[in-house]
């Protein structure tokens, strides 16, 4: 009775054990990973479009923002990407602010928030 009761002691240790090693956070999705054309409207720069290529390295999202006319080459990369189950925030440094893209799924293919809690901000997937 003993060794049974030992056995079936273990053997729920080892079932609880392994229940919360899978608790660990779960992998992010790649729902938000690929090109998006970012459109913010109302700046005092007028309304702005860039796009992005997010790309998921190491099980973290990176990219960069550009802009799709030409007129400033130069990509702003992204100094972090936090993505959620329904939302992603893309935080970069533009004239010397620190400042942040807020996006929350709308559909499969379009996303909409605002860039830093002002002005209006969508996003709509690119497909190639």
């Amino acid at each position: 009775m003993r060794k049974s009761s030992l056995v079936f002691m273990l053997l729920f240790l080892g079932v609880v054990f392994s229940g919360f090693s899978q608790s660990t956070k779960a992998p992010a999705s790649d729902f938000f990973a690929g090109k998006w054309e970012v459109s913010v409207i109302g700046t005092p720069n007028g309304d702005a479009k860039l796009v992005t290529n997010l790309v998921r390295k190491d099980g973290k999202l990176t990219g960069e923002l550009v802009d799709p006319t030409g007129s400033n080459p130069d990509p702003i990369v992204l100094t972090d990407v936090v993505d959620e189950a329904d939302k992603v925030t893309l935080y970069f440094t533009a004239q010397g602010t620190d400042v942040n893209v807020e996006l929350e799924k709308v559909d499969e293919n379009n996303l909409k928030g605002s860039l830093m809690g002002m002005f209006d901000a969508s996003a709509k997937r690119i497909k190639e």
